[in-house]
């Protein structure tokens, strides 16, 4: 079986060494993915000028469903190819947005799902990132 590992172009570039998508036969793991843009700014952040800061579960939630929809098309794959997400959140609180969100993208034939509280994430700013394994044969 061969492995073939790359970056996905408009992507945010990892923060580290590692791909953002790796094939392994009819398997497609994609790495933690989160609300951050290729210019590095995150998706459900507003700073205002006194320096308030407002953190959106719901938006975030989207930007990583959609940044994981794009990396899975750079292999010819779809959401619906999904077998399993694993979810790292930095606050429970945030489980029901977080969840009403992934329920626009995914239904009970969905991939399986574990959701877990995390410490923090490589941003401050950051409330969620998630990891997918995807089935889609070559």
């Amino acid at each position: 079986m061969s492995t073939q590992a790359h970056l996905v172009e408009g992507k945010a570039r990892p923060r580290g060494k590692f791909p953002h998508l790796k094939r392994a036969g009819g398997f497609l793991f994609v790495s933690g993915t989160s609300s951050r843009r290729p210019d590095n700014s995150l998706a459900g952040v507003e700073v205002d000028a006194m320096g308030t800061t407002q953190l959106d579960i719901r938006v975030q939630t989207r930007a990583v469903i959609e940044n994981m929809r794009d990396i899975l098309a750079s292999a010819g794959a779809g959401l619906d190819d999904i077998v399993e997400i694993s979810t790292f959140l930095v606050n429970m609180n945030d489980f029901g947005g977080y969840n009403e969100v992934y329920g626009e993208y995914f239904d009970y034939t969905g991939p399986t799902r574990t959701t877990v509280a995390v410490h923090q994430l490589p941003h401050p700013h950051l409330l969620i990132e998630i990891k997918a394994i995807a089935y889609k044969p070559e």
